[in-house]
């Protein structure tokens, strides 16, 4: 099945959907060999959906670009819901000084790599993620020439 995305009240301007999809699959894989089927659901939100799912499901009273559910009840089989702040991806991109496509990918690509097992809970995992997420950007949109 691989990856499925809502523009749920805000319109992500995601592109290239499928190959965004496969890419994903792919990715979590190359982490993850057991799993054998991915299953994801983005839900493209605003800052407000994103800040009430945030207080509801994880008691946390803050605004933040990405909230992951891993849903899986098999190892083989990753099934997951991530809601992104389209908003808050935004003003990160502002932020940070890159562009929003850019941005919105690293967040997507964040989501994944959450539930193929990286944290960035400390300060060395964080940098692990960082970079991870740098390389799956590289990839994604330096793909190898045949």
């Amino acid at each position: 099945m691989a990856s499925r995305f809502y523009d749920v009240e805000m319109n992500s301007r995601l592109r290239q959907r499928r190959a965004l999809s496969s890419f994903l699959d792919a990715l979590i894989k190359g982490y993850r060999p057991e799993v054998q089927q991915t299953d994801l659901t983005f839900l493209f939100r605003t800052d407000e959906a994103l800040l009430q799912v945030n207080r509801d499901f994880l008691q946390h009273d803050t605004y933040t670009d990405i909230i992951t559910f891993d849903l899986s009840e098999d190892a083989a089989k990753l099934e997951a819901e991530i809601h992104i702040s389209s908003e808050r991806v935004a003003e990160n991109a502002q932020d940070f000084g890159t562009d929003y496509n850019t941005e919105l990918h690293r967040v997507v690509f964040h989501g994944a790599l959450h539930l193929a097992g990286l944290k960035d809970k400390t300060q060395a995992e964080a940098k692990r993620m960082r970079a991870a997420e740098d390389a799956a950007l590289n990839a994604y949109f330096n793909p190898p020439k045949p």
